[in-house]
């Protein structure tokens, strides 16, 4: 157990990093899908609007 115990700063560093770069993986995720949704209503606004501007002329 003593030969195990010489990693545990190593188990750390991992652990916190697998941590961090999960948690920036989500953030990106989470970010991308927004501005894609975010594009997805504009284009269904322009299109809404477009119907309205024709139908009133």
């Amino acid at each position: 157990m003593s030969g195990f115990s010489e990693h545990f700063g190593w188990l750390e560093i991992v652990f916190t990093a697998v941590i961090a770069l999960g948690f920036g993986g989500y953030q990106l995720w989470s970010v991308n899908r927004e501005i894609r949704a975010d594009r997805e209503r504009a284009a269904r606004d322009r299109a809404a609007q477009g119907d309205k501007d024709s139908s009133a002329g």
